[in-house]
C-alpha cells in the first residue's frame, strides 16, 4: 500500500476514531447515570396493587437508597433476601428503631403482631397484603438489599404520574 492509499484513508480513520471515542463516552455516561443516579424498572406481578399495575415500567433514583435517605412510605427496589437474583418491588413500612404492626395471615384472621426493626434494617410489605412475599415472611430485611426508590410511573401514558411518600 503506497503512501497515497494511507493519506487517503487517512480522515476515515480518524473520523471512525472519533465516531468510536462518542459512543464510549455515551456509553460510559449511561453506566455512570443507571448505577449511581437513576433507572428504569418493570414491575412484575400484584403485590403492589393498587398502587402498580404489573407491567407499569417506573423511574427510579439511588441517590436516596446511598445516602441513607429511604424512609417509611417510600416504594423502593430491593434485591430479594430469599433469591439474590431477584429484584422487588415493596413499600417501606418501618425503619430502624420503628414499631411496625402486622396481620399474621390477612387471608384467614385479623390477628396482629408487633416487631421493633432492628439497627440497620427496613420492615417492607407490598400493598397488596393479600398476595405479597414480604417481611411478614422474610422479618426485617438488611438496609444495603435496597437498590433505590421509585419515584415515577411512566409506562403505560395512563398511569403517568409521581410516586411520593404514603405513610400508612
Amino acid at each position: 500500500m503506497g503512501m497515497n492509499r494511507l493519506q487517503e484513508l487517512a480522515p476515515f480513520v480518524k473520523e471512525a476514531l472519533q465516531q468510536t471515542a462518542q459512543v464510549a463516552n455515551l456509553l460510559c455516561f449511561l453506566h455512570v447515570t443507571n448505577t449511581y443516579l437513576c433507572s428504569i424498572a418493570k414491575l412484575v406481578g400484584p403485590s403492589m396493587f393498587p398502587t402498580f399495575k404489573d407491567g407499569n415500567i417506573v423511574l427510579t433514583e439511588r441517590i436516596s437508597s446511598r445516602s441513607g435517605k429511604v424512609g417509611s412510605g417510600d416504594v423502593v427496589l430491593i434485591r430479594s433476601p430469599d433469591n439474590p437474583r431477584k429484584i422487588v418491588a415493596k413499600r417501606v413500612k418501618g425503619i430502624e428503631g420503628d414499631e411496625v404492626s402486622y396481620v399474621l395471615d390477612p387471608k384467614n384472621s385479623d390477628e396482629q403482631k408487633t416487631v421493633i426493626v432492628p439497627k440497620g434494617h427496613v420492615w417492607i410489605e407490598g400493598d397488596n397484603i393479600q398476595n405479597s412475599y414480604d417481611s411478614r415472611q422474610l422479618g426485617p430485611v438488611p438496609y444495603a438489599l435496597v437498590q433505590s426508590r421509585i419515584f415515577f410511573v411512566v409506562w403505560p401514558p395512563k398511569d403517568f404520574r409521581l410516586i411520593g411518600n404514603e405513610v400508612s
